[in-house]
């Protein structure tokens, strides 16, 4: 007999670590805000690059969405250059 498992979310069927699944979870939408900011500004890989104090090949990488690329604290200084607000809320 088959049993179909369930998840809350992608990052919890690939991942068997909920600490790591968390994570994931967290860059994924920080991920998903600063593309949809970079996809409204109007500047070449170089500007953005010279705009979030990273390399070009970084902001190739972010705008494939390589999430592997970028930890928790990369991703929420980037989002801060872009002038995104990035709040966390902690929970018992």
């Amino acid at each position: 007999m088959n049993s179909i498992k369930t998840f809350d979310d992608v990052w919890e069927a690939l991942e068997d670590n909920p600490i790591r699944a968390l994570n994931l979870r967290l860059r994924s939408e920080l991920l998903i805000r600063i593309t949809e900011k970079m996809k409204t500004m109007d500047l070449t890989q170089a500007k953005f690059a010279h705009l979030l104090d990273i390399t070009q090949p970084r902001v190739c990488a972010l705008k494939q969405g390589k999430i592997e690329q970028f930890r928790l604290d990369s991703l929420v200084d980037i989002a801060h250059r872009l002038g995104l607000h990035v709040s966390l809320s902690v929970a018992a």
